[in-house]
């Protein structure tokens, strides 16, 4: 390598490293993919103001699931400006989309989720709790980074094989519903994924890291029982009606009983979507909705029996009838080793972001908002993680990018938008997720995925391994079958009237990046917030 050479790549990727805060690493040898890499660094750390716009902006939207109606306006029309042929309404999901750039193979596919949590509401920055709507949904799972993320890396490698002539297709996609667990089962069953070499997946975390192997998530299958009997004057006549809220209260009970005797590995939890009118109607009317969670498909297709024969057991004791269907799944979560690996090294050459004393302030008063440890942010890599057994099993969520898996090689990056220690599901996950800790997270996960892709372009034999991988070892012995029937339709009114409910009240809390060069400053926030 020539010493001019070598301090041009040398300058870019130090720059990129200025740019982003992320801690630079020794320049790379001289060679193609070093170059084209050092390249997509440079790009995507030049986009970090747009990145930072995409962030805002999304978590602004705070939609749920099926119902990323702005969300999917917003970036599409983002991805069109740059070229990029979008599908709408894919799998029969209005706000479903997948955008397209390239010709010819590798076909690599880039996706994240876009929905939110309910009664999720907070203002970023502040480091308790303080809503922007009382009652209203938002980001408190960070969904509002991953595709802005996919986009970044996309348009950055776009602009690479332009001007190098490589041959290919990118694709990205949104996670929709991914709460409801409702969104990529039926993107399978629709092909969305019969031509793609390799699926790139990101999700919000507190860390850069990926991992191969079986997962430590669970699947699940999703299932609403709807019990029907017949209303009387509950006081008058209450021996004339059956209840079917009493069928769903017997189901519940019979369900808790059972826990005791089912594995340690289950997860299963329910709520009342349908208790009936008032009180002194009986319910002609009731439902409830479960999820059966376990480690593979076996098992959840076992719980799911069970539930069945739990619902007909309380409708034969309440004379009711009982119908069910199924709201959405996930296939078990398994990671291509061949990617995950080239992916790592990659992630070792970004590093994490240099977190500012502000970040750190504003997560160590969250953990202590929280009782918790007051670690901050993260400041030194995870190793590379490989299968979880049974037996190590610890966490009980689930992502139905298991279907995707199953389906095509895939892998997951976690990037460190988010801080250590919080809940899940909850207002403290939206804290950080429109500060400079989610923009640097993001930028630093948009230079991986943007690498990955390089080395997918660039090197046919990383494909290649990916899909012998895929054949001889993760599918070898486990085939997929889908959790989903044949007849199952995606429950696109779901979550319909929470948004009629919130959505105009949210509406003029929008992000508006032609008045304000960030979301805290339109929101009139000091970064970082504390008591």
């Amino acid at each position: 390598m020539s010493k001019p050479h070598f301090r041009v790549v040398a300058i870019v990727l130090c720059l990129a490293a200025l740019l982003t805060g992320t801690q630079p690493r020794q320049a790379q040898s001289s060679s193609p993919v070093n170059d084209y890499k050092a390249q997509v660094v440079a790009d995507v750390a030049a986009m970090a103001k747009q990145s930072q716009v995409m962030v805002d902006m999304v978590f602004s939207f705070g939609e749920l699931g099926f119902q990323e109606v702005e969300t999917s306006k917003y970036l599409t029309g983002v991805l069109k400006k740059e070229g990029f042929k979008i599908e709408q309404g894919i799998a029969g999901i209005p706000t479903a989309w997948i955008a397209s750039w390239g010709t010819g193979k590798p076909v690599i596919a880039l996706g994240s989720d876009v929905d939110c949590i309910p009664q999720a509401s907070q203002k970023p920055g502040v480091a308790y709790h303080d809503p922007l709507v009382e009652g209203a949904p938002g980001h408190g799972e960070g969904h509002n980074s991953g595709v802005p993320l996919n986009i970044t890396a996309a348009i950055a490698v776009k602009r690479l094989m332009e001007r190098n002539k490589i041959p290919g297709t990118i694709k990205v996609w949104p996670g929709v519903a991914e709460e409801l667990v409702a969104g990529k089962a039926y993107f399978v069953r629709a092909g969305v994924f019969k031509d793609v070499d390799v699926v790139l997946f990101t999700h919000v975390g507190n860390n850069l890291n990926t991992s191969w192997g079986q997962s430590s998530a669970t699947g699940l299958v999703s299932v609403e029982y709807t019990f029907k009997g017949e209303s009387a004057h509950a006081a008058g006549a209450p021996w004339q009606g059956r209840s079917a809220l009493d069928a769903v209260e017997l189901m519940d009970i019979g369900w808790n009983f059972r826990r005791e005797h089912l594995r340690l590995q289950q997860r299963s939890h329910y709520v009342i979507t349908n208790g009936g009118d008032q009180p002194n109607v009986v319910p002609r009317l009731a439902s409830v909705w479960y999820y059966f969670r376990e480690l593979d498909y076996d098992h959840i297709k076992q719980m799911r029996e069970i539930g069945d024969s739990m619902a007909q057991g309380a409708a034969m004791m309440t004379n009711t009838t009982v119908t069910s269907r199924v709201l959405g799944s996930a296939w078990p979560q398994h990671f291509n080793r061949p990617v995950a690996e080239a992916m790592y090294e990659n992630i070792k050459q970004v590093g994490l972001p240099q977190w500012s004393d502000a970040d750190q302030t504003l997560a160590k008063a969250l953990q202590k908002e929280l009782k918790g440890r007051e670690q901050g942010l993260a400041t030194n890599l995870m190793p590379l993680a490989g299968p979880v057994t049974a037996e190590g099993q610890t966490r009980g969520g689930s992502d139905d990018i298991g279907d995707v898996s199953w389906n095509v090689p895939t892998v997951s990056l976690r990037y460190p938008s988010n801080i250590p220690g919080l809940p899940g599901h909850n207002w403290t996950d939206a804290i950080a997720m429109a500060t400079p800790i989610a923009h640097k997270g993001v930028t630093a996960g948009a230079k991986v995925v943007a690498m990955t892709v390089i080395d997918l372009l660039t090197k046919p034999e990383l494909v290649s391994e990916a899909w012998k991988y895929f054949r001889d070892v993760q599918t070898k012995d486990t085939k997929y079958q889908p959790l989903i029937g044949p007849d199952d339709k995606p429950p696109t009114y779901l979550n319909q009237r929470t948004m009629d409910t919130y959505r105009e009240r949210m509406r003029k809390f929008y992000y508006d990046p032609s008045k304000y060069d960030t979301y805290l400053e339109q929101l009139g926030i000091k970064y970082p917030t504390t008591r």
